[in-house]
C-alpha cells in the first residue's frame, strides 16, 4: 500500500511539474512577444524581446547593428605624427574617445567606436546617410588650457607628452610641455598657486587640478586622480588633443534601411521555418521525445534571446547565424541523448533506466561538442573584429543556453514524463517484441 501511494503521489507531482513548467513557458513567451506593463500605474514594463518577422515592429530591447539597421560606416588606418614619443595604444584609446564625444555630442549616441587590428578604427553610426558626418569624424581634437579668469593660455599642441604614473600609492599623469609651453605654464601656476587651471576638450571640461606649486621646468605632475584607469583614460585624452593620430580613410560603406529591415524579415522567416522543420523531424523520428525537444527548444529559444537582451549584444547578420548555429548544437545534443536513450530501449531497459542511462552514456559526447565550439567561439571573439565578434558572442552564449537546455531542461522533462505514466517504449521508439524489461 505505501509503495502504490508513493507512486501514486509520484506521478502526481510529475504531472503537477510538467504543467508548472508548460505554464511559464507560455507566459515567458507570451511576455517575451508583447511585453509587460506591472499595474496599477504601469510604472514597472517589461519590454518584448523575441524578434518578429516584422522590422518595423522589431524589440526596443534587441539593438540591431548596421547591417540590418541601416546606416554607414567607415573604417581608418591611424599613424602616430612624425617625432611623436607618444605610446601608440594610447593614442589610439584617446583618439576613438574623442571620435565617440564629438558623435555623442551631435546627438548620434548609437554610434559604434572600436578598434580593428593594430591600427585601424572602425565607425559605425545607424540612421545616417549623409557624407557631412565624416569631417566631424576627422576633426582635430582642441585641447585647451584655461586659466582660473577662464582664459585660454594654453592649447593642446603645447604638450609633448602626457602618460599615466603612480607614486607613493597615488594615481597620477605625468606630462612634459614644449618649450613655448613651459614659459607659459611657468607664468600662469606661479601666479595662480591654490587655484584651478582647467583643462578642456572640445569645449567639455576634462578635469580641474588645483596649482601646489609653480611649474617652470616644463613637466610635473597631476595628482590624486582616484584610480589607474581614470588616470590612463585621461591621460590618454590629453595626449591625444595634443597629439591626435594621422587618420587615413580606408573604406567607407552605406546600408540602405530598406536592404536592413529586408535582411531582418527574410533572417528571422528562414529561422523560423527552419526551426519548425526541426521540430517536425524530431518529433516524426524520436516521437514523444521530439515533442519534448521540441518544447526544450522553445524555452531555449526564449531565454537565449531574453539573455541578447539582456547582455545588449548587438545583433548583426553573421550574429543572427551564430543564433541559428547555437540552436543547431541545442538539437544535436538532444539527438545524441535520444539515440543513446533508444539503444537502451532496444536491449530491453525500461523507460526510466533508459533516461538514467542514455544521458549517462551521452554526456561526454555532448560535452566534447559544445566545449571544442565554446573554445572557437572565445577565440574569434577575442581575435575577431566587427561582424566576426557579433557572430562569436551569439554563439558563444547559445552553446552555454544549449548546454543548459539539453542537459537540465530536457533531462527533468523526460524524467517527469516518464514518472507521470510515459512508460511505454512504443511512445518513443520502436522496440522489438519479447524483450526482456530491466529496471
Amino acid at each position: 500500500m505505501k509503495s502504490n501511494k508513493k507512486r501514486g503521489g509520484g506521478k502526481t507531482g510529475a504531472v503537477v511539474a510538467l504543467c508548472v513548467v508548460l505554464v511559464i513557458t507560455i507566459l515567458l513567451g507570451w511576455i517575451g512577444l508583447t511585453g509587460l506593463s506591472i499595474p496599477p500605474r504601469g510604472l514597472y514594463k517589461v519590454l518584448p524581446w523575441l524578434p518578429t518577422t516584422n522590422a518595423d515592429n522589431w524589440p526596443e530591447s534587441l539593438s540591431l547593428g548596421l547591417d540590418l539597421r541601416g546606416g554607414m560606416y567607415v573604417e581608418y588606418s591611424g599613424k602616430a605624427p612624425d617625432g611623436s614619443e607618444a605610446n601608440f595604444d594610447e593614442l589610439v584609446e584617446g583618439t576613438m574617445y574623442i571620435i565617440r564625444q564629438r558623435l555623442g555630442d551631435k546627438g548620434y549616441n548609437e554610434a559604434n567606436v572600436q578598434r580593428i587590428g593594430s591600427d585601424g578604427i572602425r565607425v559605425e553610426i545607424p540612421d545616417v546617410q549623409d557624407d557631412s558626418v565624416l569631417d566631424l569624424i576627422g576633426a582635430a581634437a582642441k585641447l585647451e588650457f584655461l586659466n582660473p579668469d577662464g582664459e585660454v593660455f594654453m592649447t593642446g599642441d603645447m604638450v609633448k607628452r602626457a602618460t599615466y604614473a603612480y607614486s607613493e600609492g597615488d594615481h597620477q599623469i605625468a606630462f612634459q610641455l614644449t618649450d613655448e609651453g613651459s614659459k607659459l605654464f611657468a607664468d600662469v601656476t606661479a601666479a595662480n598657486i591654490g587655484k584651478t587651471i582647467a583643462i578642456n576638450l572640445d569645449g567639455e571640461q576634462l578635469i580641474a587640478p588645483t596649482v601646489q606649486s609653480a611649474i617652470t621646468n616644463g613637466s610635473g605632475v597631476i595628482n590624486g586622480l582616484g584610480s589607474a584607469e581614470r588616470a590612463t583614460t585621461i591621460a590618454a585624452q590629453i595626449q591625444s588633443g595634443a597629439l591626435p593620430l594621422q587618420l587615413t580613410q580606408q573604406k567607407v560603406d552605406k546600408v540602405s534601411a530598406t536592404l536592413g529591415q529586408d535582411a531582418v524579415s527574410s533572417s528571422v522567416k528562414a529561422a523560423l521555418i527552419g526551426i519548425l522543420l526541426i521540430m517536425v523531424l524530431m518529433i516524426c523520428r524520436y516521437r514523444l521525445n521530439g515533442l519534448i525537444a521540441s518544447w526544450a527548444l522553445t524555452l531555449y529559444i526564449i531565454l537565449l534571446f531574453l539573455l541578447v537582451a539582456l547582455f545588449h549584444i548587438q545583433l548583426t547578420l553573421p550574429g543572427l547565424a551564430g543564433v541559428v548555429l547555437g540552436i543547431g548544437m541545442a538539437v544535436d545534443a538532444n539527438v545524441i541523448i535520444f539515440e543513446r536513450f533508444n539503444e537502451e530501449a532496444r536491449r530491453g531497459r525500461s523507460a526510466k533506466a533508459s533516461v538514467r542511462a542514455g544521458f549517462k552514456n551521452a554526456m561526454s559526447a555532448v560535452l566534447d561538442a559544445n566545449v571544442t565550439t565554446l573554445i572557437a567561439a572565445i577565440v574569434l571573439l577575442i581575435f575577431g573584429t566587427g561582424s566576426i565578434q557579433g557572430f562569436a558572442k551569439t554563439l558563444l552564449l547559445g552553446v552555454v543556453v544549449s548546454m543548459f537546455s539539453a542537459i537540465l531542461v530536457t533531462r527533468f522533462l523526460m524524467n517527469r514524463f516518464v514518472n507521470a505514466g510515459a512508460t511505454k517504449m512504443s511512445l518513443y521508439t520502436r522496440v522489438n517484441a519479447g524483450k526482456e524489461v530491466e529496471q
